[in-house]
């Protein structure tokens, strides 16, 4: 039995959708009601008020109704966040095509290849992410009544939460960041679609696809009382900017935006849950209390002035007080003070004495990468599925909108088509039966990965001072064309980039973060990194070049390694200022 909470309908709605569902004969019973509680439609009274009166009758429009009345919440049983209770509207969404094709889409991509227990996927971690949204957005409502958070806004970023990451392709961010980018593109529009393609912008249009194509998904949502901004601000949550304006939320509500996907300092929900969850599913230990910060989370007017100064406590200057001069406070309004301007924002801020606790959520970041990752096997079998993807990608066809024909690249420009696209094309690559020769090449390609006979990478070589680049480093690695001396060519090579930092490359994500203190909740300010501890991290951004061989016989490798080894030699020798290159074995 659906609650009596959830559910109504307008009746000119009511009367729509009555003609939509073939009901017509009964629609203008419900023209003239300005408001129908769904459950309503349950009680006899109330149909024999309208003047339904036969059994048969009652029970047609109510099957009809049953299957857009919002039930009771469902509770979801999950190993991170234990049982996690959603809106019904979320289970609707839940129950979509195009969500439950997440399914079969890893979260950690290749990385199940190497870690035997990363076998999670994408559709468990967005139900995560959209539970934690709703968990922050409330207790922010709870805290502080005054920020007029409502049940809309609530629904809104939960459905963001859940939806972030629908435009995922086959192995996660292989596909957008190594496929892609590498796939010949077609001529004509989709060209430039393809150019600038990442997977936030398949979410939106993911999104919008999945509530045109489920009609009883959009019906749901009007009885839910969604407005039709209601979706660009759940769309403008998923793929933010960094900068105003937004259209779904006026700028007094401007901290919503940095629950689901923070642009400002890389601290969201998203993290909180795949923190957590590849941690328990890799085996490695979280240092980060996710709870504790949502616990300790307000809301506050941050006064974003270019060079203000700090108090001798840490605190940021009020804008009430910069340079002992008045200045009229008005929330998202710009003010100059000696030709600065301060701009008043509300943002999500956190006491001040948990700077450690967030200090531990960008190391365990940057240590899942050290050690899962950007895992140097990881990597290469990264390359090693993109290698065959290219060659695969002209005789993989799916059919999209239209009975139009995509490939596997071209499927990003088509929803129909990219719903059907998941993991399971590598399985449909290495079973294939096709005689082309590229496609040959891709089942053997495939195949190694299965016989673990992947490239091996021979070392990391950590610059000092960064070469411009894979062709710059390639070009002093193999500085001829052809075979070296030892008979090397550099085909045999492979060389991949590998950059590790703390959210913001070589910035320090805390100087984006604001606090408040136990005494002053209300007034936010900075707090700087030496005041914190002096044991804390310089850098927060390395980037290192591992070189793989091909050829991975015994005789080859020792070869392989040999002329990286007298690269490197002589390299340090010819520079010793940059002194720059320092080899990590792996075996």
């Amino acid at each position: 039995m659906a609650s009596e909470d959830y559910g109504e309908m307008s009746g000119e709605d009511m009367c729509e959708y009555l003609k939509e569902k073939g009901l017509g004969k009964w629609a203008d019973k419900f023209k003239e009601k300005s408001v129908i509680k769904l459950w309503e439609l349950n009680d006899d009274d109330f149909m024999s008020e309208m003047g339904i009166y036969k059994v048969e009758d009652r029970q047609k429009i109510l099957d009809s109704i049953l299957k857009i009345w919002p039930a009771a919440p469902k509770v979801f049983n999950d190993p991170i966040h234990g049982s996690m209770e959603l809106h019904p509207l979320l289970v609707k969404i839940i129950d979509t095509p195009q969500f439950q094709r997440l399914r079969y889409i890893k979260q950690l991509g290749a990385g199940y290849l190497v870690y035997p227990g990363a076998s999670h996927n994408r559709f468990e971690h967005s139900i995560g992410v959209g539970y934690l949204a709703g968990e922050l957005v409330k207790a922010l409502k709870e805290k502080q009544p005054e920020l007029n958070i409502n049940k809309r806004d609530i629904l809104c970023v939960q459905i963001a939460g859940l939806c972030h990451d629908l435009g995922h392709g086959p192995f996660s961010h292989l596909f957008d960041k190594m496929f892609i980018p590498k796939a010949t593109p077609p001529s004509g529009p989709r060209r430039e679609q393809m150019k600038t393609w990442k997977h936030e912008d398949a979410s939106v249009e993911m999104f919008d696809h999945m509530v045109e194509s489920n009609v009883d998904l959009q019906w749901m949502m009007k009885a839910c009382g969604m407005l039709p901004n209601d979706e660009v601000f759940i769309k403008d949550m998923i793929q933010p900017k960094k900068k105003w304006p937004y259209k779904g939320r006026p700028e007094e509500k401007s901290f919503l935006y940095e629950i689901v996907n923070n642009k400002r300092n890389g601290i969201d929900v998203d993290k909180f849950d795949y923190f957590a969850r590849d941690s328990y599913h890799l085996g490695i230990k979280n240092n980060f209390d996710h709870g504790r910060f949502i616990k300790f989370a307000r809301v506050c007017d941050v006064d974003d002035q270019k060079g203000a100064e700090q108090k001798g406590d840490g605190q940021k200057v009020d804008a009430q007080e910069v340079d002992g001069l008045e200045v009229d406070e008005q929330k998202g309004d710009e003010q100059k003070v000696d030709g600065q301007k301060v701009v008043r924002q509300k943002h999500i801020c956190t006491r001040d004495k948990e700077v450690n606790n967030l200090y531990d959520l960008f190391y365990t970041r940057y240590s899942l990468h050290r050690r899962a990752y950007q895992h140097n096997v990881v990597k290469i079998i990264e390359y090693m599925i993109t290698e065959a993807f290219l060659l695969a990608d002209e005789h993989i066809q799916i059919e999209g909108s239209g009975g139009d024909m995509f490939t596997l690249s071209t499927a990003i420009t088509d929803m129909e088509a990219y719903t059907k696209l998941t993991d399971c094309v590598f399985d449909q690559i290495l079973n294939s039966t096709g005689t082309e020769d590229n496609l040959i090449k891709a089942r053997e390609i495939l195949t190694n990965i299965g016989d673990r006979k992947h490239y091996r990478c021979l070392g990391g070589i950590k610059p000092k001072i960064q070469p411009k680049g894979i062709p710059q480093l390639k070009k002093d690695l193999f500085p001829q064309e052809g075979v070296q001396a030892d008979g090397l060519p550099k085909e045999d090579f492979v060389v991949l980039p590998v950059t590790m930092d703390y959210g913001m490359k070589k910035k320090d994500p805390i100087d984006s973060m604001d606090f408040y203190s136990k005494k002053t909740h209300t007034q936010a300010f900075k707090i700087k990194r030496e005041e914190v501890s002096r044991l804390l991290p310089v850098h927060f951004s390395e980037t290192l070049f591992r070189v793989y061989s091909r050829k991975i016989d015994p005789e080859s490798l020792r070869a392989t390694r040999v002329r990286l080894e007298e690269w490197i030699r002589v390299r340090n020798r010819r520079h010793p200022v940059e002194s720059h290159c320092l080899l990590t074995q792996f075996g």
